[in-house]
């Protein structure tokens, strides 16, 4: 079977002035040339103090760049930023070639990865808020279609332009209309969820650092069946809806992990704002694992980038464990203080660190847990299957009175029986 041949593009990057990230930045956009299925053939870059307001970069760079999609017969340029309409109009007028920019790039991979109906119509809504502004660049030969006059034909005689605009603006209408719809269930499972009282841990990070892989690596340590795996990849946005598993431990605490979408910088604000009702579902969680890609030399550089996106979100004030992910292929053993604390250093591949992690979120999620002694008196047998189902029953002892048992469960629990206290709760 014949690969299909890629494309082949030039990237074009602008570093201003401070800009410590700017090497990491070009890289990526690298990556998200290669998931969409495009080779980079060169990268072009320009230090300067600020933007050229109709051409990205400056004349002489671009007359540059312009030799260079010549000599390499390639037709495509990439730039790291998000691109103006006008912009995109001036430079495929001088470059003779289509120009694309990374909001571009994500979107469309975004688009190819969506699964789920909800992710599938905030891809397709960021897209249209994007393409809207942009419609403008359309050629001026659309010109007046034919029609009538007068207020009752209004339509018929609007340029091609402008009934593309208000179609784009319909669908966009329609569209929120049906996520409305898709968030509201959303929010009554979560607060379903809320209701049953069982923790929620999420995992959080930058895209590609191994959260679905991790998420699996717990399940199947637990022996979780297998349909409850989610997918996993070694791509960039893997994962762009949020599942949710319910975790069992041996000792009858159960919490619910949640994989969720990964974070990346200059992520669209289009899609930040499609995404904001998936994304806000991290502001219930108990606990944040924070998963680090720790084979990546730009690891530290990733942490900015989701804990940014977190704070943004308001979750900045939940507890969190840096989960440093990849651990068994790196070259050599990270030393304590190249860590961001609580942290574990793990392995979802080969399950390296799992007890540690789980150890980790026990002590944060259920470290307020209470140790007590109930009495259930003989005949009530059924508050006996209720505690060996709801708590973690650690012994049993028969006496004069009724069955005296050591038990460990959570304050709010605990209150459901107080009645049952050796020594009630003061």
């Amino acid at each position: 079977m014949k690969q299909p041949i890629k494309e082949k593009a030039i990237l074009a990057g602008l570093e201003r002035k401070g800009q410590e990230d700017f090497s990491y930045s070009m890289e990526e956009l690298a990556n998200l040339a290669d998931a969409c299925d495009i080779t980079v053939e060169a990268v072009v870059t320009q230090k300067a103090e600020r933007v050229h307001p109709s051409l990205y970069l400056g004349t002489g760079k671009i007359e540059e760049l312009a030799r260079l999609l010549d000599m390499l017969e390639v037709d495509i340029v990439i730039f790291n930023d998000e691109l103006s309409p006008s912009q995109v109009r001036n430079l495929e007028k001088r470059l003779d070639a289509s120009v694309l920019d990374r909001t571009t790039l994500i979107l469309n991979i975004f688009a190819e990865r969506a699964r789920s109906r909800e992710s599938q119509l905030q891809v397709e809504l960021a897209r249209l808020q994007y393409v809207l502004p942009r419609l403008s660049g359309i050629s001026s030969s659309s010109g007046r279609q034919r029609g009538g006059v007068g207020t009752k034909n209004r339509g018929s005689g609007e340029t091609k332009l402008e009934l593309s605009q208000r179609r784009i603006e319909d669908k966009i209408t329609e569209l929120g209309r049906e996520l409305e719809v898709l968030v509201s269930q959303r929010e009554t499972q979560r607060r379903r969820r809320q209701k049953t009282e069982i923790p929620i841990v999420s995992l959080v990070g930058y895209t590609n650092t191994g959260k679905s892989s991790l998420m699996n690596a717990l399940l199947q340590k637990h022996n979780a069946s297998t349909d409850k795996a989610v997918f996993a990849k070694d791509m960039l946005f893997a994962t762009l809806q949020t599942s949710v598993r319910k975790l069992e431990l041996p000792d009858r605490k159960s919490f619910l992990l949640t994989d969720t979408v990964g974070f990346v910088s200059k992520l669209p604000h289009h899609l930040v704002k499609a995404f904001r009702s998936t994304l806000e579902e991290v502001l219930d969680s108990d606990l944040l694992i924070h998963v680090v890609d720790s084979a990546n030399p730009d690891a530290e550089q990733l942490i900015e980038v989701t804990n940014a996106t977190l704070r943004e979100l308001g979750a900045e004030e939940i507890p969190v464990i840096y989960a440093y992910n990849k651990s068994d292929l790196r070259t050599s053993p990270m030393e304590s203080h190249e860590l961001r604390q609580p942290a574990v250093l793990i392995s979802a591949r080969t399950g390296a660190g799992l007890e540690e992690l789980e150890q980790a979120i026990r002590d944060s999620v259920f470290g307020h847990y209470e140790e007590v002694e109930v009495t259930v008196p003989y005949g009530e047998d059924h508050l006996i299957s209720y505690l060996h189902e709801h708590a973690y029953v650690k012994s049993t002892r028969y006496e004069e009175d009724g069955t005296k048992l050591t038990v460990e469960a959570s304050p709010v629990e605990i209150q459901k029986w107080s009645h049952l206290l050796v020594t009630p709760n003061s």
